[in-house]
């Protein structure tokens, strides 16, 4: 005998996929610690120059919770699914970079020079405008492999943005490096912007030519070369990079999107001699331009002997070379600054004079926070590069993780390379510290990278629709014995 029951109605698909949180309430209150950090590191720089806590320590917090909770409602309204890391991290960098930035602005010698004064807040105004981007970016750009189609656009757009300091009239040449454009009373540094488009450019490019890249004709001393025809595209980024450094005089910006390219290069094709080729190419072009460039030179110079440098800036020399001690500086003030620093307002960076509060202000953290202040910031930056590395190995197209790992490599660069400067372990390149040193250009443009970060990072989490309901499905009888 066996017994006939009815059962419920089953449909066809029923069971949705089942996604990640959105992680947007713990991004919620990661904001308010890297919002209160800043606060209460603005309240001590107060305490240690004027007794009293700053008067402007109400508004500054207000503005700084403002301007990080407008992200926020954009990423919940826009990206829901997007990393809850990565706009704390921004968050926390900027609102340190602006204390340093006021604590520079307090320092009579600086104001003396005209460095500093009134930088702090156009730098905080920097900041809402590149926020602004940010929310733009997740507002307009919902898919990023829209950015695909673009791809010879992006490459065209970028090389239009490297050029524009050459041009007569528009470009100035500030301190030897012409890379600056002025608009009115504004300045702009084109390079900042052209490192995501570049980026673009390459992950399209990289996407569709990556088989062919990654052929190799012979192997030698344990290394898969490449075919020769394959070799044009990095002799071509290199070629580019060497012109940037010859007409621009600008290191780190070369370095920079040669370095990144040779990243994204490595990824797609997963080849090894990409990496030796590229560290070749990069070295030779750098020997190469030096020997003859006097600007390059002397950034050479200052990076071998500093103390030398140092001596020569307060004599009456007549070789004409403008020698810096800028690095000198920086070095004591690193020194002084010893493992736990002098305290926020104690320290006397100001000594750098010229760029403390941008290129050099880095030494500024070094020494009023000490080593473990400086390994702080640096761990902050490595968690935004992970974050972003961990969002490009969660993409599901190719062009997503190349894009992602494009931008990234690109923020490491630069933090490699400005870090490395400043402390001497590389010539001094003239870039500035993402999110912490003033400038508008560097503050937007990467405000604008997080943003599309975020974008990758929100496709990538965001969980697969569940599959449309049967309306025609049959009930299913289960027989039992």
């Amino acid at each position: 005998m066996s017994s006939t029951t009815n059962s419920p109605t089953h449909h066809t698909s029923t069971i949705g996929a089942i996604g990640a949180p959105s992680r947007r309430n713990t991004e919620l209150a990661l904001l308010v610690f890297a919002v209160a950090i800043p606060v209460f590191a603005y309240a001590n720089v107060g305490l240690a120059i004027n007794d009293q806590v700053p008067a402007g320590l109400l508004s500054y917090g207000l503005g700084l919770g403002l301007l990080a909770g407008v992200a926020h409602l954009a990423v919940r309204k826009f990206a829901p699914y997007a990393d809850p890391l990565l706009l704390p991290l921004a968050t926390l960098l900027n609102g340190l970079g602006l204390v340093a930035i006021w604590r520079l602005d307090q320092s009579k010698l600086l104001q003396a020079i005209k460095v500093a004064g009134t930088t702090a807040p156009r730098q905080l105004m920097y900041t809402a405008m590149g926020i602004a981007l940010f929310v733009v970016v997740l507002i307009f750009l919902k898919d990023h492999r829209v950015l695909q189609r673009y791809t010879y656009i992006s490459m065209v757009g970028a090389l239009i943005l490297l050029l524009l300091p050459l041009v007569p009239g528009l470009g100035a040449n500030i301190y030897g490096a012409k890379i600056w454009i002025h608009i009115g009373s504004f300045s702009i540094q084109p390079g900042e912007f052209a490192k995501i488009v570049l980026a673009v450019f390459f992950a399209g490019y990289l996407m569709v030519k990556r088989d062919a890249l990654a052929l190799a004709s012979r192997r030698f001393m344990g290394l898969y070369l490449p075919r020769g025809r394959d070799l044009g595209p990095i002799l071509v980024v290199w070629a580019i990079s060497i012109l940037i450094l010859v007409f621009e005089t600008d290191l780190g910006t070369s370095l920079l999107f040669f370095g990144m390219f040779v990243i994204m290069l490595y990824v797609a094709t997963e080849r090894t001699s990409w990496i030796v080729f590229g560290l070749l190419m990069s070295a030779v072009g750098a020997v190469g331009v030096a020997s003859f460039e006097p600007h390059i030179q002397t950034r050479v110079q200052a990076w071998l002997n500093p103390m030398r440098e140092y001596k020569l800036s307060r004599t009456v020399t007549h070789d004409g070379i403008v020698h810096s001690d800028q690095l000198q500086q920086a070095l004591w003030a690193f020194g002084s600054g010893g493992t736990l620093g002098s305290g926020w307002g104690q320290g006397h960076s100001d000594l750098i004079k010229f760029a403390a509060n941008s290129d050099f202000i880095l030494a500024t953290f070094g020494e009023e926070l000490g080593l473990a202040g400086i390994m702080a910031i640096l761990l902050i930056y490595g968690l935004i590069v992970e974050r972003g590395v961990r969002t490009a190995l969660a993409a599901r197209d190719p062009f997503g993780k190349l894009l992602a790992v494009g931008l990234s490599g690109a923020f490491a660069l630069q933090v490699f390379v400005v870090a490395g400067g400043v402390m001497g372990l590389i010539p001094l390149t003239g870039m500035t510290m993402p999110f912490l040193a003033y400038g508008g250009s560097s503050v937007i443009a990467n405000w604008a990278l997080v943003g599309i970060l975020l974008r990758i990072s929100d496709t990538a989490r965001r969980p697969a629709p569940a599959p449309a309901t049967n309306p025609d499905a049959e009930m299913t009888q289960v027989v039992r014995p």
